[in-house]
C-alpha cells in the first residue's frame, strides 16, 4: 500500500473486503484455497499493491461460521469488522463508521482478480473530479469491478435506501439516485463484457484455480492484461464458466424488492 504525506491526508483511502462463508450457489467459497491461500487472501494481497490505499479492513457477518474469516486475519493482526449479516449495507456503513474512514474503497472477496493498477487509476480519476461516487462502467470483465465513494455518499445511501437490492448491494442506491451525489465513471476497458472473472458457482472456482495456476510463477502479481492473453491462447479455460448469466445474484434481489 502507499505511503501517504501529510499533505496526503485528506485522500486516504480505506479499502473495506467483504466476505462471508454463507452461499447458497457455493457455500465457504471466500475461503477455498487458490495456490494453497484463502480466496479472500488472494484479494487482500492484490488490494496491499494499490498505491492509493492507506488501509484494508475486513467486514464480516456476526455469524459463528464467519469466525473462521475473522480469525483468519485478526492471526495476522490485521482489522475486522463484524455485523449484520442480514443487511450488508448496515455492515458496511458501521465499518466505515467505526474506523472513521473518510473515502471508501469498496472490494468483494469473490473477487481474486481485481487489479491494482486499474485501482489507482481509478483513484486519481475520483480525486480529480471531486466526486462522491467513482465507479468502473464500460465492458469489463465480471469480478473487476471496483467502486470509491466517500463516507457522506454512504451515510445518505445507509439512512435513504429501502429497497432489498440497495441493502444487500451496497452502492445501488447511489447508481439509482444519480441526482442527488456527483458521480464519476472510468472506463479503461472494451470488448470484455462475456468475460467472467468472479466467483460464485462450483465451475468459477475451477477457473479461478486454473488461472491461478497458470501463473503460479508469478505469484499473485499477474494483472489483467495477463490473463485476457492467457485465456486468448487457452479458450478451453474460458469456456469453463462463460456459460453463467452475468449479474444473477443482484438481478435476484431486484425480482425480490
Amino acid at each position: 500500500m502507499g505511503r501517504l504525506t501529510q499533505l496526503d491526508e485528506q485522500k486516504k483511502i480505506t479499502a473495506v473486503l467483504q466476505g462471508r462463508m454463507g452461499s447458497t450457489r457455493l457455500p465457504g467459497k471466500v475461503m477455498l484455497p487458490l495456490l494453497g491461500k484463502p480466496m479472500i487472501q488472494c484479494v487482500f494481497d492484490r488490494l496491499s499493491r494499490c498505491e492509493c490505499l492507506d488501509d484494508i479492513i475486513i467486514a464480516t457477518s456476526l455469524l459463528s461460521e464467519d469466525d473462521m474469516i475473522a480469525d483468519h486475519f485478526t492471526s495476522q493482526g490485521l482489522k475486522v469488522f463484524r455485523g449484520s449479516l442480514e443487511d450488508p449495507l448496515d455492515r458496511y456503513y458501521n465499518a466505515a463508521k467505526h474506523h472513521q474512514i473518510k473515502h471508501v474503497l469498496r472490494a468483494m472477496a469473490d473477487c481474486p482478480f481485481i487489479d491494482p493498477n486499474l485501482i489507482d487509476k481509478q483513484a486519481e480519476v475520483y480525486f480529480s473530479g471531486e466526486y462522491d461516487f467513482c465507479h468502473l462502467v464500460g465492458e469489463f470483465p465480471s469480478g473487476l469491478d471496483t467502486t470509491i465513494f466517500n463516507y457522506d455518499c454512504l451515510e445518505k445511501a445507509w439512512n435513504e435506501a429501502k429497497k432489498k437490492s440497495e441493502r444487500e448491494h451496497i452502492t445501488s442506491y447511489i447508481t439509482n439516485n444519480p441526482k442527488l451525489f456527483k458521480i464519476g465513471s472510468y472506463e479503461p476497458l472494451s470488448g470484455l463484457y462475456h468475460h467472467r472473472w468472479v466467483v460464485d458457482h462450483p465451475k468459477d472456482y475451477q477457473f479461478a484455480k486454473t488461472v491461478y495456476e497458470g501463473f503460479e510463477k508469478s505469484g499473485n502479481e499477474f494483472g489483467w492484461e495477463e490473463i485476457v492473453q492467457f485465456l486468448e491462447h487457452q479458450p478451453e479455460i474460458f469456456d469453463l464458466n462463460s456459460d453463467i448469466k452475468r449479474d444473477e445474484g443482484y438481478l435476484k434481489s431486484l425480482a425480490q424488492d
